[in-house]
């Protein structure tokens, strides 16, 4: 596994990450937008201190721990990926208000092609802000992207300290029980 060095994480900003995606998925993860890190390796939730790898195994939606690498077994299972905002930044927080929501408009766009079950979004204040829903939880929301349900889930970043790997694996099972559900 390539691990980029300085150089290589400042030449990453502003690219983007291909989409893990097709048609009729059950779930559509949804990340705020790449880290640097991500953006040069090329595969989604890129660092190691990121733990959305991690929450979905513990949730339940592999049956063992993928590395970034192998995210593309994710879509026989019916599970994919994309961003709300595809430019790689130092931290999310570099976007704008503006940014996420036409980030939300090109979600719907996607969302609309591939049509979903549900989508899930990884980041409650993006969520938030792009949907207009300041009072926003975790969890099912009533709002919709076209025909999908919409869900909230953390950020799964290493820097949201606000949630330990096993609590976010909790929530992500809760997803992955109401997607079975269906």
């Amino acid at each position: 596994m390539h691990r980029p060095g300085r150089a290589e994480l400042q030449a990453a900003y502003g690219r983007t990450v291909p989409d893990v995606i097709r048609p009729g998925l059950r779930v559509l993860f949804c990340g705020i937008n790449p880290g640097l890190y991500t953006a040069a390796i090329g595969h989604h939730f890129g660092r190691p201190g990121n733990r959305f790898w991690k929450a979905l195994w513990l949730g339940g939606f592999t049956a063992r721990l993928l590395t970034p690498y192998e995210e593309r077994e994710l879509l026989p299972q019916g599970y994919g990926i994309t961003n709300l905002v595809a430019r790689a930044t130092a931290a999310a927080s570099e976007l704008t208000a503006d940014e996420l929501v036409r980030g939300r408009q090109a979600l719907e766009a996607k969302v609309s092609e591939f049509r979903p079950s549900w989508v899930a979004v990884l980041g409650l204040g993006a969520y938030r802000t792009a949907f207009a829903c300041p009072q926003a939880g975790v969890g099912a929301q009533t709002e919709r992207a076209g025909e999908s349900r919409l869900w909230v889930l953390p950020n799964p970043s290493g820097l949201n300290g606000h949630y330990q790997v096993e609590a976010l694996g909790e929530l992500f099972a809760a997803l992955r029980l109401a997607a079975e559900g269906q």
